[in-house]
C-alpha cells in the first residue's frame, strides 16, 4: 500500500521556519515525497535526518533529498531557510548529499539562484523563466559537488550500518502501515531486529520502531489535516487495528485526540 503524500506542483518553494510546539511536526515528523527536495538554510542550527543518518546542519547549508527518501528536520526559532521542490531530478545523485559552503562567492551565487525562482515562481512571474534559473541552479550543484573538499563527503552514509538503514528507511517511505512490524522489515532486510535497531541507534540515536512510528504519524497528521476521510478510514489505511487503538496512538504522541488535532488544524487554515 502506497501511503505517499500528494505530489506537489512541479517547481515550488517554501520557507523552513519554526512553527512552535504544536506545529513540529510539519518539519520533524518523518516523512517522504514523490519529488525531490533541496533544502537551503541560511540562518540558524539544528539537526537533520535524511535516510535515517543524522547530521548537524547551520548556515549555508545546502541538502539535497532525493525521491521518496524519508527525512525530519528539527527547526528552532532561530532557524530560516527554503526547501525547493525539484521538478526534475534526473541527473542528480541517487543518494543524499550535504554541502557546507564555506565561501562567500558560492553563497551568495546560490542567494541569487533562489531568489530568481523565487521572483518567477510569483503570480507576475513567469514559469518558464522559473525552470530555466532552476537549470543554472543545477549546473551550480553539480560544480559544487564537483569541486567538494573529499574531507566534506560524509563517510558515515558509506558504512555497513547507515547502508542498511537507508535501505530500512526506503521501506518505510514506500510502505506505511503500523501493522507491519519492525521483525517483519528486518526479515526482509536479511538481519535480526536487535541488529536493525543498533544500526539505527547508531546513525540516528534512534530505535527502528520509532522511526516507523514517527512516519506513520506524519502520514496520519498530513490526512487529517488536508483531507475529510473519516478517523476509522484513516485508522484502517495506517494498518491499525481499531480506531479506538488509532486515537490512543496519535494522542500518546500529539497530546491530542485526532478529531481536535484536525479541528486546530482547519482553525488555523481558515486564520
Amino acid at each position: 500500500m502506497n501511503m505517499m503524500t500528494p505530489q506537489e506542483p512541479a517547481l515550488a518553494l517554501a520557507t523552513v521556519s519554526y512553527c512552535g510546539p504544536a506545529a513540529r511536526w510539519r518539519t520533524e515528523a518523518m516523512r517522504s515525497h514523490a519529488t525531490g527536495r533541496l533544502i537551503h538554510i541560511t540562518k540558524g542550527q539544528g539537526r537533520i535526518t535524511v535516510a535515517g543518518l543524522t547530521n548537524g546542519y547551520g548556515p549555508n547549508n545546502l541538502i539535497y533529498i532525493p525521491p521518496h527518501t524519508m527525512f525530519g528536520i528539527e527547526v528552532g526559532p532561530t532557524v530560516f531557510g527554503q526547501t525547493l521542490t525539484l521538478p526534475d531530478v534526473t541527473g542528480w545523485p541517487d543518494t543524499p548529499f550535504h554541502l557546507r559552503l564555506l565561501d562567500v562567492d558560492p553563497q551568495k551565487e546560490l542567494v541569487t539562484l533562489i531568489e530568481a525562482i523565487e521572483r518567477e515562481l510569483q503570480p507576475n512571474g513567469d514559469l518558464r523563466a522559473a525552470n530555466c534559473h532552476f537549470g543554472l541552479l543545477s549546473i551550480f550543484v553539480e560544480r559544487q559537488l564537483g569541486n567538494r573538499d573529499p574531507a566534506q563527503a560524509d563517510a558515515r552514509r558509506q558504512t555497513a550500518a547507515a547502508r542498511l538503514v537507508a535501505k530500512y528507511t526506503g521501506m518505510i517511505a514506500k510502505d506505511v502501515r503500523s501493522d507491519r512490524s519492525v521483525a517483519s522489515y528486518a526479515t526482509a532486510l536479511g538481519v535480526t531486529p536487535t541488529h536493525l535497531t543498533r544500526s539505527c541507534r547508531k546513525t540516528c540515536g534512534r530505535s527502528a520502531l520509532s522511526l516507523l512510528n514517527d512516519r506513520v504519524y506524519f502520514e496520519a497528521c498530513t490526512l487529517l489535516r488536508d483531507t475529510q476521510i473519516p478517523i476509522q478510514d484513516i485508522a484502517l489505511r495506517l494498518g491499525f487495528g481499531s480506531p479506538a487503538y488509532f486515537t490512543r496512538s496519535f494522542q500518546e504522541k500529539s497530546g491530542q485526540a485526532p478529531r481536535d488535532f484536525r479541528r486546530k488544524s482547519a482553525s488555523l487554515t481558515r486564520s
